[in-house]
């Protein structure tokens, strides 16, 4: 982040500041937040704008409303969650853009707080081409931008990227995204070796650049999790019923000539994916018979995923190892967790499920770093820049 404007570099006093946060929180069937970590992670940068006595606009999005008004993705939770965290009152605007929102902006004083309705219930948001003048109608609410949406960096969207075209020398990193690029940055590309990354999921296509990249960098890359399948696939090993990606078999086949692919030795396979499921391991000797999957990695396979982890000096995790949501079939993900949780190696945690595995878990405070942003995390490893970055001011020498 050396070379880029920093939230820090600026100067406040009286001043509207525009935030791209990250409140993609989730929801339960009743629309109440399970997990409100996004909003506490951007806590620090509001705060600061706040003590700066800077005026405080917010903008994100909330699930998949497709460009549509949904009541059930609207913001206003967001505004109540903040509100309570914050001790003081949220102004909840009834859109993002438009003649009332830039009242409501107009007449924001220092020190308050305004909450833009879902970005994303506008076309423009995900498809800026679409309409251009959605990104300018949001820049004529504030002096300066701030994206401190990591999860978001890695999308050419309207409030990501093409916004910042209307804040010459005014568009900055926040805290968290300044943290996230810095930990992940530092971390990958001079880490303390040995150096591990574990790699879980369901998909090899949607992690195939960062495999590769991951295998030029790492000391052993241990794979888990539904990918794990594919692997053995390409290596003639029966699966069952387990999920594989019939078109990416020959890239697998390519990757398993680096010998610093480490494969599960057996699995935990199931008859269906529910609790009360019959379970019983197999080796990959024996091959997961037909009518059953493949639910978590064995118990000879975590003894080994945690023998290799325990000379580490850096890990990386993304990806859960098995389909940790149900009970019986989490031991795999919380044994690794676990053991990470006990060592001295910098750890961090790249995104998605396998951070909510690691808050499931309750040891998510003994961890170095939790990354909000799965799929930007990746790229980020993947290319070493997102659109969200790069579109940045360049901070002037």
């Amino acid at each position: 982040m050396t070379h880029k404007l920093t939230l820090s570099d600026l100067s406040l006093n009286g001043k509207k500041v525009l935030i791209r946060v990250d409140f993609n929180v989730p929801l339960d069937q009743a629309g109440n937040i399970t997990d409100d970590s996004r909003i506490q992670a951007a806590i620090p940068t509001i705060k600061h704008v706040l003590d700066q006595n800077g005026a405080v606009i917010l903008m994100s999005h909330l699930g998949r409303p497709k460009g549509k008004k949904s009541p059930e993705f609207s913001l206003s939770i967001c505004a109540k969650e903040l509100s309570e965290i914050l001790n003081r009152n949220v102004i909840m605007a009834p859109d993002c853009i438009g003649e009332e929102v830039e009242k409501l902006s107009r007449e924001l004083e220092p020190g308050q707080i305004l909450l833009l309705e879902n970005l994303r219930f506008h076309q423009a948001e995900e498809h800026p081409e679409d309409d251009p003048s959605f990104a300018r109608n949001l820049s004529k609410l504030a002096d300066f931008y701030i994206n401190d949406a990591f999860g978001t960096a890695h999308r050419a969207h309207s409030s990501t990227e093409v916004i910042t075209q209307y804040f010459s020398n005014r568009a900055a990193a926040g805290f968290l995204l300044q943290k996230e690029i810095e930990f992940l940055g530092k971390t990958l590309q001079n880490p303390k070796r040995p150096f591990y990354a574990i790699i879980g999921g369901a998909k090899v296509s949607t992690k195939i650049g960062v495999l590769k990249a991951l295998l030029a960098k790492v000391d052993g890359l241990l794979i888990g999790g539904a990918m794990a399948y594919t692997f053995l696939k390409a290596k003639n090993i029966e699966i069952g019923n387990s999920l594989f990606e019939e078109d990416f078999l020959g890239e697998a086949k390519e990757l398993l000539q680096n010998k610093k692919l480490i494969l599960p030795e057996d699995h935990l396979v199931a008859d269906q994916i529910s609790a009360s499921a019959e379970t019983k391991v197999v080796t990959n000797g024996e091959g997961i018979p037909p009518g059953t999957q493949g639910v978590d990695i064995g118990p000879a396979t975590i003894i080994r995923y945690q023998e290799i982890l325990q000379n580490a000096a850096t890990v990386l995790w993304n990806g859960p190892l098995g389909v940790f949501e149900i009970e019986p079939f989490s031991k795999g993900t919380y044994a690794i967790a676990e053991t990470l949780a006990e060592s001295d190696a910098i750890t961090v945690i790249g995104g998605g499920d396998s951070v909510s595995a690691i808050q499931k878990s309750g040891l998510a405070s003994r961890f170095s770093h939790l990354s909000t942003g799965g799929g930007a995390s990746l790229e980020y490893i993947e290319s070493g820049k997102l659109p969200g970055i790069e579109a940045l001011s360049e901070l002037s020498s």
